[in-house]
């Protein structure tokens, strides 16, 4: 039987969005002595442990959430101390003009996963229940179609769906609000921008980031420095960039972004970033360095245009689960965080005038903050990028110095698994073999995440018809997921002269959600596993 709990508000997910949210609440709460009970959900093992980003951490909302974290001991120990943009070609680098928009005086080079810690006990202080290892399954709604709560997923059923000795069934979580902070493709928020019709005028467009931390030699290191590259791994036809930050005790922040519009179904992001560590550039600032962790993960690069409709019954969206990255600055922590702060200001005004449906401020109070300001002017910087590399980076030079963002005109996009050609149309990317110095292999990488998922529950990785995966996918692109995955949960399987197959390996999942949007026939849903599954990054 499903144990049911009551609070004012259930937030899903203790991302910056989820945390900002219940730490602003929770302060209004005390502030007008108004006691509620509010609660975080998280499917990561503890908060942080799925938490990956660059990261160029800009202050300003965590400074407008908590004015004095600096004696708190917020974790923002470096402070960038130089910027650099380069173009790479196969073996030189070239100065490029800085943007206003990469100029990161007084931002920090910082570990999103050990702010998040942070903001985790903040909000315990407050009186905020988090309840870590718990992954929210579906909505509860009335006749009426008004959301009423959360349910989590039951613990201990084994891979056809029966109970096991350990079986812990679900629990019912009841509220008179929900915040759906799940992140980039949050599931339940794909579900609720369905059911409620709340599609953006444009569907949301994606890029896969892929990450690692090295340890380098003293010599090789300064602190603070903050470097971006454009080019060489990727053609120009492809959207993506580069990043290298210097932070902390001789530690190294690489990432390779790869738009996931890209048409060859023979990419393989996570061999593009192991291409770029060869490149002379990032190679010496690497040697005789050490790789400590690995991790990817989906960001959502549609901007203002692909905003869905925040508010629903019952319930508002905030954070990446909605799509609030500035592409132009990089950078989609610190409006995450507005926008649940704003959230938070809505939905304490509504439940202390009991009216449980009054949220509509949260939309307003947006359009009206600095947030959606930022928003506005990037709009157009990543659509402009359809056109090639060179375009785009002409057409964002001209947008953001001459017309400062506020072109009259707005560009669109089209959902990114529509973008593919066939395998035949294409020539496929031979990847150089790894060195397991500079460049490894996906297993290997996989392992460095400290990746578990109990083995026998069932797949989380769902396929809506099993014969499309060889008959449409292999057959028409040859089975792009094997190489967009960045985790070798997908294996195209040919033994013994015997017909292809696919198999999945989901314990490997890094929950990127790269499947659930680049698959071109939109067959496989991804759905959260076991609450406490999944990686677990330490510093990313």
């Amino acid at each position: 039987m499903e144990q049911a709990l009551n609070f004012d508000v259930v937030i899903v997910g203790a991302g910056p969005a989820g945390l900002s949210t219940a730490i602003r609440l929770a302060q209004l709460a005390k502030l007008y002595a108004r006691p509620l009970e509010i609660c975080i959900l998280e499917k990561g093992s503890e908060v942080g442990s799925h938490i990956l980003s660059g990261a160029v951490f800009d202050p300003r909302a965590l400074t407008e959430l908590i004015p004095d974290w600096l004696k708190l001991g917020a974790p923002l120990e470096t402070k960038v101390t130089t910027d650099a943009l380069f173009f790479l070609t196969k073996n030189n680098s070239y100065p490029l003009p800085l943007p206003p928009s990469l100029k990161n005086g007084g931002n920090y080079i910082i570990s999103m996963g050990r702010l998040c810690q942070w903001l985790g006990r903040e909000a315990e202080k407050l009186g905020v229940t988090i309840f870590s290892g718990f992954a929210a399954t579906s909505l509860m709604t009335n006749e009426a179609g008004r959301t009423l709560g959360v349910m989590t997923d039951s613990k201990g059923l084994d891979k056809t769906g029966q109970p096991l000795a350990n079986y812990q069934a679900a629990m019912q979580l009841f509220a008179s609000y929900v915040v759906l902070a799940e992140g980039v493709r949050g599931s339940l928020t794909q579900q609720v921008i369905k059911d409620f019709k709340l599609q953006g005028k444009y569907p949301q467009t994606y890029a896969l980031g892929i990450k690692e931390i090295w340890q380098i030699p003293k010599e090789n290191h300064q602190a603070g420095q903050v470097f971006h590259t454009l080019g060489f791994p990727m053609e120009a036809q492809n959207y993506g960039g580069a990043f290298l930050y210097h932070y902390g005790e001789q530690k190294i922040s690489l990432g390779l972004t790869v738009g996931l519009d890209y048409k060859n179904p023979s990419l393989d992001p996570f061999q593009e970033l192991q291409r770029l560590k060869l490149h002379p550039f990032i190679k010496k600032q690497l040697l005789g360095g050490r790789r400590l962790s690995y991790g990817a993960k989906s960001l959502n690069e549609g901007g203002l245009q692909s905003l869905p409709q925040l508010v629903f019954k019952g319930g508002l969206i905030v954070g990446c689960a909605a799509g609030f990255l500035n592409v132009a600055r990089l950078k989609g922590n610190h409006t995450a965080m507005k926008s649940g702060m704003l959230a938070a200001e809505a939905l304490f005004s509504a439940l202390i005038n009991g009216c449980p449906e009054l949220v509509a401020p949260y939309e307003k109070t947006l359009k009206q903050s600095w947030l959606w300001q930022e928003l506005y002017t990037a709009r157009n910087v990543r659509p402009s990028f359809k056109w090639g590399l060179w375009a785009g980076l002409i057409y964002s030079a001209v947008d953001q110095y001459l017309l400062k963002g506020k072109a009259p005109w707005t560009f669109g996009h089209q959902a990114d698994h529509l973008s593919l050609k066939k395998q035949s149309r294409c020539k496929k990317i031979i990847y150089p073999k790894p060195d397991g110095i500079l460049t490894f292999d996906k297993l290997s990488s996989v392992q460095l995440s400290h990746t578990h998922h109990r083995e026998n529950q069932p797949c989380h990785l769902q396929l809506k018809d099993p014969m499309q995966a060889i008959e449409f996918n292999w057959k028409k692109y040859g089975s792009p997921e094997q190489y967009y995955c960045p985790a070798n949960v997908y294996e195209i399987l040919e033994l013994n002269h015997e017909a292809p197959r696919l198999q999945i390996n989901a314990a490997n999942c890094l929950h990127c959600k790269t499947c659930d949007i680049k698959d071109p026939g939109q067959n496989i849903k991804w759905q959260p596993p076991e609450g406490g599954g999944g990686p677990h990054y330490s510093n990313m």
